[in-house]
């Protein structure tokens, strides 16, 4: 085994230019100013507002010389202007920075050295340069600069420092404009202030300075987000109208924004109309609003009669106003009505986009109607609508939860050979696919090929790498996997750690196990109650059943709490060990969880009861999932058990059944056959468990199941649970025999791959639950069978034995009898086939177990 190597409309910034500028010398700052001193009206909204602006001043910025402008990105002087004061200690002297700029910097410069100021949310040194240049004749500020800082103050929450720069305009010969009141307008309005933005807007009225649109916008939307009534909203729609304003998309926006924060559908629908009586096109938010407000009051058809109204005016929606509303349909899972707004576009003649398909076959996946999404994707093709890596990456998504992970993989070869560049997403989820599914050479040669376009692999992908080598017991090339992800410096993650330690568990190599714990403890990864799930697995795997109950004790001490996982895996301890009282015990308690307990859970405790003959109890298991009437596969495994579903047509509902659990991956699957096939096995329904485990092999696991070359015959059955173990050596044996009365040629050597692993090593092996169950049926057939002293995971027979042993059976159409038992009548206690040896254990270590549990769980 290879050692553990496990080391490791508007910008940011608004620039308020009018159409027109008028500069009046109105005498509005006397009065303005007469009212804050004498505390009227406005100056009582000011002095509150005040309180909030200290409460959100900022920390004083210092100096950093590490902060400079991007080179190029405006002139020489500017650059240099800007990272001089950037690097201005809070008490250094302005006028000394710009000594060297007297003459030579315009106020459209000064105006960029504002905006690069507010993109970084530095208003002291704005405020700083703004009060020097206030001082000065050669670069004096004009309007534009003076609403360049009021907006600066206002984007920071200070109102007071707004309003006095605003009031020192007259006292500096600097006429207001629109320009200026708008900018104070909109630092009220943006902080909640709308009653002193509609004061500011009499005021410009008063004073004769006209609004333009920036300013009833700024107003209208100031009072739709601070609650203004939805009357006092049309009122200033209609007053901006009345004074020859024409409201713009924005205007309509804002007011179809207040409609679908309000639930106000009638008033949404008149806005919208009003909009396009006017000629106003509609975007992607006017759509967005309109189907916020209609779906939260579930009437989205009424968007779709609005659309259907502009297609019958000739005024054809965009191809987005139609996603939005498919997108709308899909999040609510309505298939049926998303396909009639799909071919009302059609119709309409607007041809879908890769968008619009995206969303339907996205919507199709997540309800597993997989054919309608290959339909659909054909016909995007045919119509020549592109597909971009989005499309891709959800058919990747849907699929690989869908459980086609060849299909994947396909999708990928489509991708790559249409053009389209796949992207980090792409990858995550091919991999993810390929790791659920088992398909480690894809994996590899995706890997390859992110390599060679120069990609290092996320976290995300390495963790699926692994779990693919895992899932295919390729425990070497996973941690070979794992090494190259620490080298490349992806950072392994708790799921990383997890995907090795279930890889581990499911072979019961409890060893690995303990040593990838251990190493997470070193690095400081915390275990979760995934890691701890694995390992409990991986004990009961190996045969360690006293420390797979440990582990479950220790949850409690890591406050990890169990899950439907946890109590099948203790479950599954039981099960092993034979234990009936305690396997009744842990049902019911999962019962009692108000859980349903699984077809795991059911086929553990039909096994438990055959092999202690309680064959009453196991009648009335099975009818219990016959009349299960929450799951159809509860009923379908019940009956299958029982042999309802033997021939060709009625067994065609257990493939189904297998091929919907296919989507879970090969982690389940591993689990859900070995269940399966421990309790037909033990129930003597060997012919049955031997086409059930066909089913399993059909479906891509146990790859590593059936090895040959001219040299060794092996079987390997380290990941499976006894009864499946018998079952698969018995197939293999029948296999043998039959090739040889074939006339086929013997290989040298035979061997049953039992342990993996370091315990390869170890004698102790033989007491494993799989290595007994397999040891004690091969030794039915011939005492050639022995554990070498090379490897003591390997049972084997050279091939002169091997002709011994078949030429004296070669009458005999199959060497091991693989035949369905009847099955016992309610209240018969028939005694278990000869050839179920696999499970008995001496009375003296049962009954030890059962102390030890009974001490530690009595703590849990």
């Amino acid at each position: 085994m290879t050692k553990l190597a496990l080391s490791y409309h508007h910008t940011l910034f608004h620039i308020l230019t009018p159409t027109s500028t008028t500069h009046s010398h109105l005498p509005f700052h006397s009065e303005f100013l007469h009212r804050r001193r004498h505390h009227h009206h406005l100056p009582i909204l000011r002095r509150s507002l005040s309180v909030v602006a200290k409460a959100k001043t900022k920390e004083l910025i210092l100096g950093n010389p590490s902060v400079t402008v991007e080179k190029g990105k405006y002139s020489y002087d500017v650059e240099t202007l800007i990272n001089k004061l950037s690097s201005l200690p809070p008490r250094g002297s302005i006028a000394r920075c710009l000594d060297a700029f007297k003459n030579k910097l315009s106020l459209s410069d000064f105006s960029l050295v504002f905006k690069e100021f507010a993109l970084r949310g530095d208003w002291q040194r704005s405020l700083r340069l703004f009060k020097y240049m206030q001082r000065q004749i050669w670069c004096k500020p004009n309007e534009h600069i003076y609403s360049l800082i009021i907006g600066i103050l206002g984007r920071e929450g200070l109102l007071d420092k707004s309003a006095e720069i605003f009031d020192e305009m007259a006292a500096h010969s600097v006429a207001r404009t629109v320009l200026s009141y708008t900018a104070i307008i909109n630092a009220y309005g943006r902080n909640g202030q709308y009653e002193v933005a509609m004061e500011l807007l009499e005021r410009m009225k008063v004073d004769r300075i006209l609004p333009n649109i920036l300013t009833y916008n700024t107003v209208i939307n100031a009072c739709a987000r601070g609650g203004y009534s939805w009357e006092g909203l049309l009122s200033l729609f209609g007053e901006m109208r009345h004074e020859g304003v024409q409201p713009d998309l924005v205007t309509y926006n804002t007011l179809l924004s207040a409609c679908s924060n309000r639930g106000l559908g009638d008033e949404a629908e008149m806005v919208f109309r009003t909009m396009n009586e006017s000629g106003v096109l509609p975007d992607i938010t006017t759509y967005s609003y309109l189907v916020d407000t209609f779906g939260k009051l579930e009437k989205l058809e009424k968007v779709s009669e609005l659309l259907g109204e502009m297609e019958a005016e000739g005024n054809l929606p965009e191809i987005m106003s139609y996603n939005v509303l498919l997108d709308a349909y899909a999040h609510s899972g309505k298939i049926k009505e998303s396909m009639v707004v799909f071919r009302q576009m059609q119709g309409a003649g607007c041809i879908p986009n890769a968008g619009t398909y995206s969303i339907l076959l996205s919507l199709f996946g997540k309800n597993g109607r997989y054919d309608e999404v290959r339909e659909l994707f054909l016909e995007m093709k045919v119509s020549n609508t592109e597909p971009d890596a989005d499309t891709y990456n959800i058919l990747i998504e849907v699929f690989g939860e869908g459980g086609y992970f060849k299909e994947v993989v396909t999708l990928f070869h489509d991708m790559v050979e249409e053009n389209v560049e796949p992207n980090m997403e792409t990858y995550e989820g091919l991999i993810y696919s390929c790791g659920k599914g088992g398909l480690h050479e894809d994996a590899k040669r995706i890997l390859l090929h992110m390599s060679e376009k120069g990609l290092v692999p996320s976290c995300k992908a390495y963790t699926g790498v692994i779990e693919s080598y895992g899932q295919a017991a390729l425990y070497e090339e996973a941690l070979v996997a794992f090494n190259t992800m620490n080298e490349v410096g992806s950072m392994p993650t708790i799921e990383t750690y997890n995907s090795l330690i279930h890889s581990f568990a499911k072979g019961g190599l409890y060893k690995e196990s303990e040593a990838i714990l251990s190493r997470m403890s070193e690095l400081g990864v915390p275990r979760n109650r995934d890691s701890l799930n694995g390992v409990i697995e991986a004990y009961r795997q190996g045969g360690q059943f006293e420390e797979a109950i440990k582990a479950y004790v220790n949850m409690e001490k890591v406050r990890c709490d169990p899950d439907e996982y946890t109590l099948e895996a203790v479950l599954s301890v039981y099960c092993f060990v034979g234990l009936v009282d305690e396997s009744e015990e842990q049902f019911r308690q999962i019962k009692e969880l108000g859980i349903q307990p699984s077809v795991m859970c059911y086929c553990m405790m039909l096994a438990v009861y055959a092999k202690a003959d309680r064959w009453d109890m196991a009648n009335e298991l099975l009818n219990e999932m016959h009349t299960n009437r929450a799951s159809n596969i509860h009923q379908v495994i019940g009956q299958m058990i029982k042999g309802d579903f033997d021939d060709a047509g009625n067994w065609q509902m257990v493939e189904y059944v297998f091929d919907k659990l296919n989507s879970e991956g090969c982690g389940l699957g591993i689990r859900f056959y070995n269940t399966i096939l421990e309790a037909l096995w033990c129930l003597g329904q060997k012919k049955r468990a031997a086409k059930v485990l066909s089913e399993a092999t059909k479906r891509g696991l146990y790859p590593e199941l059936y090895r040959k070359n001219k040299l060794i015959w092996s079987v390997d059955v380290h990941r499976m649970w006894p009864g499946g173990a018998c079952t698969a050596t018995s197939v293999w044996l029948n296999d043998i025999q039959e090739l040889l009365i074939n006339g086929g040629e013997l290989p040298q050597l035979a061997t049953a791959v039992v342990v993996r692993g370091q315990m390869e090593r170890s004698s102790i092996t033989r007491d494993f639950p799989v290595s007994k169950a397999v040891y004690s049926l091969l030794k039915d057939v011939s005492s050639s069978f022995c554990f070498p002293g090379w490897n003591k995971g390997r049972i084997i027979c050279h091939k002169s034995q091997l002709k011994r042993i078949f030429s004296k059976d070669a009458e005999i159409e199959n060497i091991v009898g693989l035949s369905n038992s009847p099955f016992p009548f309610s209240g018969t206690r028939t005694p278990p086939p000869r050839e179920v040896k696999q499970n008995s254990s001496s009375d003296a270590k049962e009954k030890s177990f059962r102390a030890n549990t009974e001490l530690m769980t009595s703590g849990v």
